[in-house]
């Protein structure tokens, strides 16, 4: 076992060679990397093997899981989908729509987890750029910026506020335990039993609101400087859907109006139909009345048939808007439960198929594969014929609904060349939207009632969230498998390990070691300390995980206050700030990375944009933190 001297040098070495290896490759997985890096912790005596993955269990992990599946919940209910029509529908400019959209997202994300939040905001603004041809680059960052900002003004906003809550509950336990253990052991120590003491309130787990006094006015000077000039410096790449040209497929696909649809009594500009990219709208049939061509000031009515031509993707989007619903297969499912089973799968007929020479309508394709047609393709032509009345041959694209197993089941069908499914193109059980947005505005009033009020286990806000995850499965709202996966584990792993490195720091001293050589160097100056301590979360965030980040230095912020004989909380609220406040690369955040390749962009295009805007929130951060939190302690 190696010497307890050697203990706080171990941890601190581990944790330098984490940030190296970051750095240098990138070809372990960071999970993966953190895991090690506990383990090697707990087999060198460092640290205890009940404290190593006490993480695995923490508050924070099982909030963070717990909000992913309400998320998931939002968006198999297509509410997201109704948000970004709400937002969107009328809106002609990328710079309109940013105006339009930063308030919202900016007011969301302080009750979604950001990195749910723009996997269901992505698709929406994409669809909206490729209906008008415009460039998702100008948008897709900007998305991810808001989302950030707005992540950082309610307690369950960010990942990172939560793992810097469960830390802070670990050192006021901690702390406690010093305190009772100098009263029993040292009494004579009275200036460091009355510090501890002072300190122990600063250091409690922080209230709902309670960073928003500042995170608000860092989320609000960053949204200005987006929409009035972040926009700008960001590149107009082309959507790469639209570089595939004329290589992609074209479809016929008739959609039928219900009386429910949000369509009915607009007119077809109004509805958005007249200009969707890679999608046009051929003739409406009514009641056997064909009206082609489609004016704009046409007006749709419940019961009209719309024929398009156009691509998958867009055909996608059409499926997704309630009550309008593919006409060419009579038995198609309607009812949103039904539906629910469903997916979209394209197949290719063979030269064997038996559908070869018969028409849609006559098929019979329930009763052959059970899965209906949608829209059929053929080589390049543009088909005008009623899709019931195309008659079928060999090498025509269909698009299907079909149940989830059919592609296990036909994949080497003679009947079929090619049996794939379409990304994207999950139903919506808009029938329980209603309820899913019920049910988050639930958790956000538990969330805030219990910040106020505080409380017992009820009050916990992984008790609050867990409660709505659980109410969203029960409730169909979203489906189990969809529940599953929507935990994302790599970052359940990493949070879980990186908590427990931190513990290794604090707990080895070598926290402590780090604070007194902080403070010898930086010297009495409490305002310098805090910019230090800023800059250094600032930094370490865009080079590792945000969460990641605030578990490790959290423990070295409380030490440098004590070590100065300051009040904790300031630097706290500087860590909680800086790590979640990540701009300036894509592996810094995880929403960063995940617009980097539907957006196009470089790693230059964050840094340009990033940096006055990373300059901007430090400076309105820095200047509110010690006014709102006064830096020294008071009895």
């Amino acid at each position: 076992m190696i010497p307890e001297i050697l203990h706080p040098w171990l941890a601190i070495a581990t944790t330098i060679a984490v940030f190296v290896t970051l750095q240098v490759t990138r070809r372990i997985p960071i999970d993966l990397l953190f895991l090690l890096a506990l383990v090697f912790l707990v087999l060198t005596g460092v640290l205890a093997p009940a404290v190593a993955i006490a993480g695995f269990a923490s508050r924070a992990v099982l909030a963070i899981s717990a909000l992913l599946v309400v998320a998931a919940g939002l968006r198999s209910t297509g509410v997201l989908d109704w948000v970004g029509n709400m937002l969107l529908g009328d809106v002609k400019t990328e710079q309109t729509a940013l105006r339009r959209i930063a308030g919202p997202i900016v007011a969301a994300s302080a009750f979604v987890l950001n990195t749910a939040l723009v996997a269901m905001m992505m698709p929406v603004l994409i669809d909206w750029c490729r209906q008008r041809n415009l460039s998702p680059s100008k948008l897709l960052l900007p998305l991810s910026y808001l989302t950030i900002l707005g992540g950082v003004c309610t307690l369950i906003g960010t990942s990172t506020t939560l793992v810097v809550n469960d830390q802070l509950r670990l050192s006021h336990a901690a702390m406690q335990a010093e305190v009772v253990a100098l009263q029993e052991n040292a009494p004579e120590n009275a200036t460091a039993i009355t510090q501890r003491q002072t300190a122990l309130p600063q250091v409690a787990p922080m209230g709902f609101f309670e960073i928003g006094l500042v995170g608000l006015p860092c989320a609000l000077a960053g949204s200005f400087f987006l929409v009035l000039v972040g926009q700008k410096l960001l590149p107009g790449s082309p959507d790469l859907i639209e570089q595939l040209g004329e290589k992609t497929r074209e479809y016929l696909v008739e959609m039928q109006v219900l009386p429910e649809c949000r369509l009915v009594g607009k007119t077809v500009e109004e509805a958005g139909l007249r200009n969707l990219h890679g999608l046009y709208l051929i003739e409406i049939d009514r009641s056997g009345d064909i009206i082609t061509p489609v004016a704009p000031g046409d007006q749709i009515r419940a019961g009209d048939r719309l024929v398009f031509t156009g691509v998958v993707s867009t055909i996608v989007d059409l499926e997704k808007i309630p009550g309008l619903v593919p006409a060419a297969d009579q038995t198609y499912e309607f009812h949103p439960s039904s539906r629910q089973q469903r997916h979209l799968t394209e197949v290719v007929l063979s030269r064997t198929s038996p559908l070869i020479g018969s028409t849609v309508r006559k098929a019979n394709f329930r009763a052959l594969y059970n899965a209906a047609v949608i829209a059929v393709h053929r080589n390049g032509m543009r088909l005008t014929n009623k899709i019931g009345n195309i008659e079928l041959e060999p090498g025509d694209t269909l698009l299907l609904q079909t149940r989830g197993d059919f592609i296990a089941q036909q994949r080497n069908s003679r009947d079929f060349y090619l049996v794939s499914s379409v990304e994207g193109a999950e139903p919506r059980r808009h029938d329980r939207s209603w309820l899913a947005a019920g049910l988050m505005s639930v958790l956000i009033l538990w969330m805030t009632l219990a910040s106020i009020f505080g409380g017992g286990g009820l009050a916990d806000p992984a008790i609050a969230a867990l409660s709505i995850a659980a109410l969203m499965v029960l409730t169909q709202c979203v489906k189990s498998s969809d529940a599953r996966a929507a935990v994302d584990l790599q970052v359940v792993v990493t949070i879980a390990a990186a908590l427990g490195l931190g513990s290794a720091l604090w707990q080895s001293g070598a926290a402590e070691m780090i604070a007194q050589s902080l403070v010898h160097l930086v010297g009495q100056r409490p305002y310098l300390l805090l910019i230090v301590i800023y800059l250094l979360a600032m930094i370490f965030t865009e080079m590792i995980t945000n969460a990641a980040v605030a578990a490790l230095l959290l423990p070295i912020a409380i030490a440098v206050a004590l070590a100065g004989d300051l009040n904790p909380r300031p630097f706290i609220m500087a860590i909680a700030l800086a790590a979640s406040l990540s701009f300036l690369t894509p592996i810094g955040y995880q929403t960063n990375l995940m617009v980097m390749g539907p957006g196009g962009y470089k790693p230059r295009d964050y840094l340009v944009a990033g940096i006055p805007l990373a300059l901007i929130v430090a400076a309105t951060a820095l200047v509110l933190i010690p006014l709102v939190w006064p830096l020294t302690l008071t009895n």
